[in-house]
């Protein structure tokens, strides 16, 4: 069973510290849980809300309604009633009436621990109590949370909390909850298994222009810079940005940067500029509804062909796409691998729906393992820093080393120097491409879900991911579809595509935009034929729920 949990109210009213604060207390109940946010870009007012489901199996996707809504003010509480599961429970924070239990989670906190700073406790304990859950989890965050302001704070906190159960075991009704299991006792969003594994991996030099949502990456890796000794800059813009990426990448630093759409637009003529000086530059571009400004602060996935294209001529890339906080660990380090290993630009793409889901996670190592760089150790007196090779990668020397390396925005002969000569364009730009080759045989083939026997494959790319996955599961019996999920879509080993989608007679492509982006990739490619579209461009995640819900009216 599942339960979904939502505390909505303003912005600047404590949302993320009550949901942050849930999260951790109910995961180390050994519960499998699955948090998203929904909010808007103001600094103050709106309606934002913070979701926590919970279960004893594993989940990958957050629910359309609650079991549980705790409501900060009254325009919440008025306008999430329809929200509410049958059965549901609504706690406001104020006096009770019609239909919902009122708790003054401010006055409490003012008269029990002294400060009304303090009402996230109260709302936290009220919360563990009509869930039935002892409420040692929670006084064992505010333990650790708390620890470094006194143990006056501490002690606050746990008395509101204590409090705040105590009076909503004093209303009548109670929620049947999942009761603890063996899941995993840590969490982790999707920005922050991107931050942990860059900084692992050796990432020395990171710098951003401050964008929704990937700026959670870059300070993230500001956080830790100490402990792995990363310099990270902010740049006056997203040009500066890239360039600085450049610059630090031709020096051997291996570096990155993180951006969302419209700084990613800023940013293509410095991705071609690595393209052309075969740096192995990463960046991690985090997707939000546009055009232009657009939803700042929700999700979509509008920016895949975008991506694949993005700059001036022609160049290799690879891009990468995760699903799950895990996936993104994983593939922060191999796109670096990549680009490394073939001196080329490399893109991990993300949204707002992935970098802020939080959900049971396990290895993600912190150990500092720096990928390898393909440097040459001592480069020859003759060396070319742009030597035509049989699979176009050519060996990569550190300037200030015995080796002379030169390097021009213009097209170049093998030794870096500037040339018009056509022939050697062509043999230069031959080289560069057949990266390519290289990188379509290395790249991962799309991961199946579900029956083998599905005759109906749902295609899905990054975030769509748990909600696809979680269909196949309400859909299972009676011959429901099966999920082939891409991590990469770029370049493709279309070998293997071909392969994993087996000749399935129905196809149906899962995504976060109006056009179906990935299926016309494929097509393109000459993969698939025409196929439906389940799309969704409203700036809301897919929930496991909806997909079913549309796949079978």
């Amino acid at each position: 069973m599942s339960l979904n949990i939502r505390v909505a109210g303003a912005a600047g009213q404590g949302l993320e510290t009550t949901g942050g604060l849930l999260v951790d207390a109910l995961v180390q109940s050994g519960l499998h849980l699955f948090s998203t946010q929904s909010y808007m870009s103001r600094v103050r007012g709106g309606l934002n809300w913070y979701d926590i489901r919970i279960s004893d199996r594993g989940l990958f996707s957050g629910a359309e309604k609650a079991d549980l809504i705790v409501t900060l003010n009254e325009q919440a509480r008025d306008w999430l009633r329809d929200h509410l599961t049958e059965g549901g429970l609504m706690l406001f924070n104020g006096s009770e009436g019609d239909g919902v239990i009122g708790i003054q989670f401010e006055k409490v906190a003012k008269e029990v621990g002294g400060s009304a700073i303090m009402a996230n406790a109260v709302a936290a304990g009220a919360v563990f109590a009509m869930l039935g859950y002892d409420l040692a989890h929670l006084e064992q965050q505010f333990q650790s949370r708390f620890a470094k302001k006194g143990d006056e704070v501490v002690s606050g906190n746990i008395a509101c909390a204590r409090k705040g159960a105590e009076l909503a075991a004093d209303h009548e009704g109670r929620l049947d909850a999942p009761s603890g299991a063996d899941a995993p006792r840590a969490v982790c969003s999707g920005n922050e298994a991107v931050g942990l594994a860059a900084a692992a991996a050796g990432i020395k030099f990171a710098t951003a222009y401050p964008m929704t949502p990937s700026t959670g990456v870059f300070t993230f890796l500001a956080s830790v810079a100490d402990k792995y000794a990363i310099l990270v800059e902010q740049a006056e813009d997203e040009i500066a940005a890239i360039n600085m990426v450049c610059g630090a990448a031709y020096a051997g630093v291996p570096a990155m940067t993180t951006t969302s759409g419209g700084g990613f637009a800023l940013m293509v003529e410095g991705l071609a500029l690595a393209g052309m000086l075969e740096l192995p530059a990463f960046i991690f571009l985090g997707q939000r509804p546009g055009p232009a400004t657009g939803l700042p602060t929700r999700t979509g996935q509008q920016d895949l062909k975008f991506a694949v294209s993005a700059g001036h001529g022609e160049f290799p890339r690879a891009i990468f796409t995760p699903g799950t906080p895990q996936q993104a660990y994983d593939l922060t380090r191999r796109a670096l691998e990549t680009a490394h290993t073939y001196q080329s630009p490399v893109i991990l793409m993300s949204d707002q729906f992935l970098a802020d889901m939080r959900m049971n996670c396990t290895g993600l190592d912190d150990t500092y393992r720096p990928i390898d760089r393909h440097l040459l150790d001592d480069p020859s007196e003759d060396y070319l820093r742009y030597a035509v090779t049989d699979d176009g990668v050519s060996p990569r020397a550190l300037p200030g080393s015995k080796a002379f390396v030169v390097l021009d925005s213009d097209e170049h002969q093998e030794d870096g120097h500037i040339t018009e000569d056509l022939d050697a364009r062509v043999r230069i730009q031959d080289k560069r491409m057949r990266k390519l080759q290289g990188m379509a045989a290395d790249a991962l083939p799309p991961e199946r879900y579900g029956p083998g026997d599905a005759d109906h494959l749902l295609l899905a790319w990054g975030s769509t991911y748990g909600p696809a996955r979680e269909a196949v599961d309400l859909l299972a019996e009676g011959g429901g579809p099966a999920l082939l999920h891409f991590p990469q879509v770029w370049p493709l080993d279309e070998d293997a595509v071909r392969a994993a989608l087996d000749g399935r007679r129905k196809i149906t492509s899962v995504e976060g935009n109006a056009t179906g982006q990935l299926a016309s990739l494929l097509r393109e490619r000459g993969l698939i034929g025409e196929c439906d579209l389940l799309l969704r461009y409203d700036g809301m995640p897919f929930t496991g729920e909806e997909i079913a819900r549309r796949l079978t009216s």
